[in-house]
């Protein structure tokens, strides 16, 4: 009976502790998953366009021994290209 009562205890305890560590893992991935703006992953370059309203906007897109160039991007996530190619991108102001 006493054995029962600690394995319970332990067990309790032991799955309340992976709760709170779900939670908090769950919370940060959604924020870091995509950020607005350009960002890189380990191989790719992208721009996420965060808009309420659905507007397409033009960013200037900077490469790495190339010629920069414009581009217009949907709402979302944009691919840009290879992270060792792309050094940044931005929004100039404008829509398209």
């Amino acid at each position: 009976m006493r054995v029962r009562r600690q394995l319970t205890s332990a067990l309790g305890s032991f799955a309340l502790a992976f709760a709170f560590l779900g939670a908090g893992t769950a919370t940060a991935t959604p924020a870091a998953a995509d950020p607005c703006g350009f960002y890189e992953t380990g191989s790719d370059a992208y721009y996420n366009h965060c808009t309420s309203d659905g507007s397409h906007v033009v960013i200037k897109v900077e490469v790495a021994l190339a010629p920069d160039y414009e581009r217009c991007v949907a709402p979302g996530r944009t691919w840009l290209g290879s992270a060792t190619k792309i050094q940044g991108a931005h929004y100039v102001g404008r829509t398209c």
